[in-house]
């Protein structure tokens, strides 16, 4: 994902109102999120949709190795040639 430009990334509520259209355009192009404020603050961040999906996948790949190595850690591992071992015998089945 891109980082935010913070001179042209961060827009308030009124402004997206006004230009929602424009807006998600620059966004799909730029595959740099928006930052839209109200009354000052962050209230919400404009995703493009495949940018959107690539983060999830991020996610959930690091949450998979998060568990792999607390599992590990446990003791619940097994070593390469076990591995290697149970996917020959489930890819003959």
């Amino acid at each position: 994902m891109k980082r935010i430009n913070l001179n042209k990334d961060v827009r308030p509520l009124s402004e997206f109102r006004a230009k929602a259209s424009s807006l998600v355009k620059q966004v799909h192009d730029t595959r740099r999120p928006l930052v839209i404020t109200h009354r000052g603050r962050s209230a919400a961040v404009l995703l493009d949709v495949d940018e959107y999906e690539n983060l999830i996948d991020r996610i959930e790949t690091l949450q998979e190795i998060n568990l792999a190595e607390k599992q590990i850690a446990e003791g619940k591992g097994v070593s390469h040639s076990e591995a290697k071992k149970r996917i020959i015998e489930a890819l003959k089945k």
